[in-house]
């Protein structure tokens, strides 16, 4: 209307938009923030499990010291392949063997990563659910737009503008909420995917050794 100022501001599109639209700003920008939490928190923990991982396949070369291995991942696959070696069948061919002990150790490595995939449902979520809730504020934005032209029987840029800018608002914040989640979902979905590439491998080799090691004592006690 005439005369009536509008603050543009991010803060004033906020206050100037009706409950609805306030509404979806403000679920928009918690997701947001919960996103970028998740985000932090992933991008810690893998860093630190690509540590991990990279010890374990340096210490796999050395097999007297593979169990030395700094680190929960490593330590717990080493614990579950040793314990699943000392469960010793008789009637067991070496590849029954290898085949036990690895599935003990790939276990525990699953749950590991099943810990650590926590959160991430929610980046997917957050993903494909955003731009739509954020396109909800935009309609109902542009609703309250033509209700003021209704009303003011002006169809100036004075009485569309502010309606207009808080509907845009609503999908911009939207496309904040929905980007770094998307990006971030899929990469943390491969980097853990080639995580277990990497410690899959060190098993096969680890759970190799386990049941040569295993016949041969074995061997060696019938032997005797």
């Amino acid at each position: 209307m005439p005369g009536v100022q509008h603050d543009l501001s991010f803060l004033g599109l906020f206050m100037q938009a009706d409950i609805i639209v306030k509404s979806v700003m403000a679920v928009l920008a918690l997701a947001s923030l919960i996103c970028w939490t998740v985000i932090i928190e992933k991008y810690i923990r893998i860093a630190g499990l690509r540590r991990q991982v990279r010890r374990f396949e340096i210490a796999s070369r050395s097999p007297e010291r593979i169990g030395e291995t700094p680190g929960d991942l490593p330590q717990g696959i080493v614990a579950a392949g040793l314990s699943a070696w000392r469960d010793f069948d008789k009637t067991e061919t070496r590849a029954e063997r290898r085949e036990r002990i690895e599935r003990a150790m790939r276990e525990t490595l699953m749950r590991r990563l099943r810990r650590l995939e926590h959160g991430l449902p929610f980046l997917a979520t957050i993903g494909s659910a955003a731009p739509f809730i954020g396109l909800f504020g935009t309609v109902w934005g542009i609703m309250n737009s033509f209700s003021a032209i209704a009303q003011s029987q002006d169809t100036s840029l004075a009485v569309v503008a502010p309606g207009i800018a808080e509907a845009l608002f609503a999908t911009a914040i939207g496309l904040v909420a929905a980007i770094p989640a998307v990006m971030a979902y899929n990469k943390f979905s491969v980097d853990i995917g080639r995580l277990s590439y990497r410690v899959n491998a060190v098993i096969s080799d680890l759970g190799n050794r386990l049941a040569r090691e295993s016949s041969r004592a074995h061997a060696s006690e019938a032997a005797e």
